[in-house]
């Protein structure tokens, strides 16, 4: 697998039924079955959001879904974040966070980002300047907490 992987914004009706299916399997794959959570993905908001997709030799291997104001949050967030096993030390997911804050500025220009991120990833989202805002919390059997990033200017 090569190291140079190609981004793409997706709108909802862009997503072409391959790409679709590739990017739901890989939620799947990760959320469902390598974290052993039983939960619906699907959560009904994915129609109102911009889907990140990042391949790999034609393969998809990285997702990422923004949400706009007051979908999820009041402020903008960012959410399924997922990477690939064979694909996670390439650091595709610091390039995804940023190409999804540099999104969002360009949406959304000087607010706030609001995620609810697994904890076990607090210090990473830390070291993309989001800071914690609340005590953790049980998401569907896993540890998450919020996180607040001051948007970019």
């Amino acid at each position: 697998m090569t190291s140079s992987a190609e981004f793409r914004w997706y709108r909802w009706a862009e997503l072409d039924p391959d790409t679709l299916y590739d990017l739901l399997k890989l939620r799947s794959d990760i959320f469902v079955v390598e974290q052993n959570c039983v939960f619906s993905d699907m959560d009904g908001l994915d129609r109102h959001c911009e889907h990140l997709v990042a391949r790999l030799d034609g393969r998809v291997v990285l997702a990422l879904r923004l949400l706009p104001p007051g979908l999820k949050f009041a402020e903008a967030s960012l959410g399924r974040l997922v990477t690939d096993p064979a694909a996670r030390r390439l650091g595709l997911a610091r390039q995804a966070l940023t190409l999804g804050l540099v999104r969002l500025r360009e949406r959304f220009p000087g607010q706030p980002v609001r995620i609810g991120g697994q904890r076990y990833m607090e210090a990473f989202y830390a070291s993309m300047g989001f800071v914690t805002t609340g005590e953790p919390y049980l998401e569907d059997g896993i540890p998450h907490v919020e996180m607040l990033h001051p948007g970019l200017a």
